[in-house]
């Protein structure tokens, strides 16, 4: 009788193993790739029909080199802090993107830029907000991380520590672009004149991020943004608050957010990511579908996410109709502009 119930606890034991009760699990039994890297550069009303041949061109182009950039930088062993922060660079200096050189304008007809970085190894992070003359704000949140013992800077203090530490700045006017300008006057002429709220209208949800897993398993997370055309009142999204649009730890995934800012500082949905791995043990893929299609589009927030795990794995999700998103991992690259990531 013993004989048999030893033999039956072994089968059991066995069964068991085959057949991993989480999808933790699963994900931890995947082969993992030597890095990896996630891009986005803003979710929206992202349609075929509102994009000329010449644009849509122009965009994947503009994805490729971003991930060409930070995928050379991995594929030579250099760390996911630096794909991550050349790659933002390169997105920052296009005006294809609502960052940088491409921000779009406040309501007093100014650009104020934000971003975040943050270290998935040491969970440091650095991040700056209201910016008006650093030309590439995600060098001036990598300062904050690694020269500063704060976590955010904002405004003309934020300025001051990024010339103190040597980044460049250019006058106000180097940010401005017709797209952007044209855009702006749009937004006032659809404004209620008689009480000053703001319309929603599509005109929050330009960002860039970039997620990257290097060869010795660290992970980084970086976003830049020129916040929502005809914003007021000295208003900063999600991206420079961590937790929100941006976080790193190696033990779960790298998350960079992109969409209507307030959703994603209320659900704090960067942190929530790692929090629905390490805690319930979801998959990645799963910790995202959960949130943007199910908790944000029942509390009625648009966006979407990228993000990469301690594996390797990476999802992209997005509830608006499109998200440009691409990601790279040693023979594989994939870019998308629309619903649909075969393209």
């Amino acid at each position: 009788m013993n004989r048999i119930l030893i033999i039956l606890m072994a089968l059991s034991a066995a069964f068991c193993s085959k057949n991993p009760t989480s999808d933790s699990e699963t994900v931890a039994n995947a082969e993992k790739p030597a890095y990896a890297i996630v891009i986005h550069g803003g979710a929206g009303t992202i349609l075929p029909e509102n994009i000329t041949g010449e644009q849509e061109a122009a965009y994947r182009e503009a994805l490729n080199t971003a991930l060409t950039i930070g995928e050379d930088i991995l594929n030579a062993g250099g760390s996911s802090r630096d794909a991550v922060e050349q790659t933002i660079i390169y997105l920052e200096d296009s005006p294809l993107f609502n960052a940088g050189k491409g921000a779009v304008f406040t309501s007093d007809g100014q650009n104020e830029l934000d971003a975040s970085i943050m270290d998935g190894a040491t969970r440091n992070a650095g991040a700056v907000g209201g910016l008006h003359h650093v030309r590439n704000p995600i060098r001036a949140a990598r300062a904050v991380l690694e020269h500063s013992r704060h976590v955010l800077l904002t405004g003309a203090g934020a300025e001051t520590f990024a010339i103190e530490q040597g980044l460049d700045t250019v006058a106000a006017d180097y940010f401005y672009t017709e797209s952007r300008w044209e855009a702006l006057e749009r937004a006032r002429a659809k404004e209620d004149q008689k009480s000053g709220a703001l319309l929603p209208v599509d005109y929050k949800y330009g960002t860039v991020g970039c997620v990257a897993l290097d060869k010795d398993g660290n992970i980084t997370a970086g976003t830049s943004t020129g916040g929502m055309t005809n914003k007021r009142y000295g208003r900063f999204g999600d991206v420079p608050v961590i937790g929100a649009g941006t976080y790193a730890d190696n033990a779960t995934c790298g998350v960079s957010c992109t969409g209507h800012g307030e959703y994603f500082i209320r659900y704090a949905v960067g942190h929530d990511m790692t929090a629905l791995m390490s805690y319930k043990g979801m998959s990645l893929e799963a910790a995202g579908q959960h949130i943007i299609h199910e908790k944000l589009k029942e509390a009625g927030g648009a966006g979407g996410l990228i993000a990469i795990d301690r594996n390797g794995n990476i999802t992209m999700p997005f509830n608006t109709p499109g998200m440009y998103r691409g990601y790279a991992r040693p023979g594989e690259r994939e870019v998308g502009l629309f619903g649909e990531m075969a393209e």
